[in-house]
């Protein structure tokens, strides 16, 4: 018992401590030697991550603190410790490869390990200070990763805005903590939530909240802020999958971790849901427009991050948090493999996409929900515990409505519209038993659904779905809408504009002439 109870602290710190000991490679002039002793510390950070993860499981949920002032591990945490060491260790070795001859690599390694460090002290934080430094030096390491190619013009914009985004949430975390710290009397986020057991929050901690959720929206790259996650493009690819499939999912931790403050505040919830519901939204109809399969992803994830916000809004922490995980090894692949994943476009352009037939679009959702009906009905037969809100089968109804459709035209040797539907029904009831199952995993959170607000999110997902099948059926009429959506309804254009005019900088390589400004 006595090892264990060192093992824990130390295989939860060890990641951490692992990643900033691989700091001072920048320094090394050998490329392959920093990138051999990267892989090394690497790969050890993930085998001490899965120890402290497992140890967390054997302990069971809630809060242990670590012998350092202002950390401890939390369930949720522990997952999410393992699932960041993995993905940045494989983005690392894809990383080793990718930059094969490019120069500045020992200062990738640096800011990649970097970025590393300080997500896993995040992960650790029990105290506002170590949370706001923390994520500050997330922003601060990975600014070197987004400006890696100095000469590219929209690179070293699209990092201006992060940097600005960066510092407006810094600026609202810190209120949101000097809010906190007055009321509570400690920066202990321990005894924050146990001062929201003991009494209903007060005004200022009701501001507070509201403070949280602004900086979360902004460090999430929610709209309107969500620029500079498209224009990313321009760093390497594996920078582009470190950011989506982890770096930019941390503001859905950060609402998981003050679940407790969330719940007891609802305005905080409703601006989730509502901020939430409207990037969602809007961010799924720019993609259809889209043709680039790069930029396609970056939307998705900017629509990925709206749905995950919202999820935690109406108080679905355990979705939101599979959610998160489910995204970020998705995302990591799509994005590594995103060369093959273009070539697969080409060939699909090639021979050509058949068009959904109306009634199959209008259908399908009909579909998809009597099927996770069904399994919903049958798990609740073997463990009466419900899994979800009913409103929540009709999200991912909606949401896995696509399996259903059938093309209006078929190869001759295609199989048959019964053969598709039956397809479709086998993918959409595998993918509910797979949610369910992630459900009655130990991830932690506990879940709090809010009804009235669950019904305005299954509203707003359906009139996305409805705008959908209108596309399909009235193209044409739809002309205009599509030039908007097409232009992100120009809401970037007008965000850019004020970065610039709040904090001019240069946004293009320097040169012997005058600098270069957006006006």
């Amino acid at each position: 018992m006595k090892l264990v109870s060192l093992l824990w602290p130390a295989c939860s710190l060890l990641p951490a401590v692992l990643m900033l000991a691989a700091v001072p490679l920048r320094r090394d002039a050998d490329v392959a030697a920093a990138w051999a002793r990267w892989r090394v510390l690497a790969l050890a950070g993930v085998a001490a991550a899965a120890a402290a993860l497992g140890l967390q499981l054997a302990a069971g949920p809630g809060t242990a603190a670590l012998p350092l002032p202002g950390l401890a591990v939390t369930l949720a945490g522990a997952w999410m410790a393992l699932l960041v060491q993995l993905l940045g260790t494989v983005i690392g070795v894809f990383s080793s490869r990718y930059l094969q001859g490019e120069p500045g690599q020992p200062r990738y390694v640096a800011a990649l390990a970097g970025v590393l460090a300080a997500v896993q002290v995040l992960l650790l934080a029990d105290h506002w200070l170590v949370l706001i430094a923390a994520w500050a030096g997330v922003g601060g390491c990975l600014q070197h990763l987004l400006c890696f190619y100095r000469d590219r013009p929209f690179a070293l914009l699209a990092a201006h805005k992060k940097r600005v985004a960066d510092r407006l949430a810094d600026v609202l975390l810190v209120a949101a903590a000097a809010l906190a710290w007055t009321e509570v009397g400690s920066g202990s986020l321990s005894d924050l939530g146990r001062h929201l057991e003991a009494a209903a929050p007060s005004a200022a901690l009701q501001a507070g909240a509201v403070c949280l959720v602004l900086a979360v929206v902004l460090r999430t790259a929610l709209l309107p802020v969500h620029g500079w996650l498209i224009q990313v493009m321009e760093a390497p690819t594996p920078v582009s999958a470190l950011l989506h499939a982890g770096v930019i999912n941390l503001g859905g931790y950060v609402l998981i971790r003050f679940a407790p403050w969330l719940d007891a505040v609802p305005l905080a919830r409703w601006l989730l849901v509502g901020i939430g519901l409207a990037t969602a939204v809007l961010a799924g109809l720019v993609m259809l427009t889209r043709a680039s399969v790069k930029v396609r992803l970056a939307w998705s994830t900017v629509a990925q991050m709206g749905f995950m916000v919202m999820e935690c809004g109406l108080g679905l922490y355990t979705l939101a948090l599979l959610h998160l995980l489910g995204h970020s090894l998705y995302k990591a692949h799509a994005f590594l493999a995103a060369s093959s994943a273009v070539d697969t476009a080409r060939l699909r352009t090639m021979h050509g996409g058949a068009e959904p037939t109306l009634a199959s679009l209008v259908v399908a959702p009909l579909a998809s929900a009597a099927v996770i009906a069904g399994l919903l009905a049958l798990q609740a037969w073997l463990v009466p515990v419900p899994a979800w809100p009913w409103w929540w089968s009709g999200v991912l109804a909606l949401a896995w409505a696509p399996l259903f459709w059938q093309p209006a035209s078929r190869h001759p040797d295609a199989p048959g519209a019964l053969h598709g539907a039956l397809a479709g029904a086998a993918m959409v009831a595998a993918l509910a038993a797979a949610t369910v199952a992630g459900h009655a995993l130990p991830l932690g959170p506990v879940d709090t659904p809010d009804g009235p607000a669950g019904v305005v999110a299954l509203a707003g997902l359906a009139l996305l779905y409805a705008s959908l099948v209108l596309l399909h059926a009235r193209p044409a009429a739809l002309a205009f809408w599509r030039r908007w959506s097409y232009a992100g309804f120009y809401v970037d254009e007008v965000a850019t504009r004020a970065v610039l005019r709040l904090w001019p900088t240069r946004w293009t390589a320097a040169t012997d002439g005058p600098e270069t400004r957006i006006p």
